[in-house]
């Protein structure tokens, strides 16, 4: 009888547990890859709630004002990784146009405080970085080839330097629809766009997925 509970207690221990992923960003995580990551998770045996607070239109300004006046709520998620990707809309030519010091302060202050959020464990989140696609050259108002340019030249090489400078792991969503132009309608993947760069963020979390 004892062995037998033993067993049972073994069993229960060893079941993996589950993960709660918080995905940040604009419309490109709004209507975009979380769903699809969800799904690659549960195909991989990986026990995830996939939490979508993506936030169609916003820039890194926009998204920091929202980030504060909801924290209380966002910090009860309590998630184990936040996947953080901003700036397509920073880089319009109408109001949203936003310099690139006030971008690197935006983006410096959000994930400044969701280093401060807790998981269940009381550890702080793994937050994953990601650069931005390109802006197609050819897309209309409110993106401009400077649109284009300023995505190359200064928002994701700041990236790269932020994810190196606070050592936090960097998804290169842009070098994926760099290489297959076909899969950005505007600034908005196709379908299987969205697809694909879920498939990227999965490898990038995947080595941090530990039971």
């Amino acid at each position: 009888m004892l062995f037998l509970a033993a067993l049972m207690l073994a069993a229960c221990s060893s079941r993996p547990r589950n993960f709660i992923i918080l995905c940040a960003g604009d419309s490109l995580t709004e209507l975009g890859y979380p769903s699809h990551l969800e799904k690659l998770l549960a195909l991989s045996g990986v026990r995830a709630r996939v939490l979508n607070y993506g936030r169609s239109g916003f820039t890194s300004g926009e998204y920091l004002r929202f980030l504060e006046a909801r924290r209380t709520s966002l910090e009860g998620e309590q998630p184990d990784f936040v996947l953080l990707q901003l700036g397509t809309n920073d880089v319009r030519l109408d109001g949203d146009h936003t310099p690139a010091e006030a971008f690197e302060n935006n983006m410096r202050r959000i994930i400044g405080i969701f280093s401060d959020f807790k998981t269940r464990w009381g550890r702080r989140p793994l937050i994953l970085l990601a650069s931005i696609p390109p802006v197609p050259e050819e897309t209309g108002f409110p993106f401009s080839p400077e649109s284009s340019a300023r995505v190359r030249e200064e928002i994701n090489p700041f990236l790269n330097r932020l994810s190196a400078e606070l050592r936090l792991p960097l998804i290169d969503n842009f070098v994926l629809f760099r290489d297959r132009p076909q899969l950005l309608r505007d600034v908005h993947p196709t379908e299987e766009g969205y697809q694909r760069m879920a498939a990227n963020w999965y490898a990038g979390l995947k080595p941090f997925l530990k039971y």
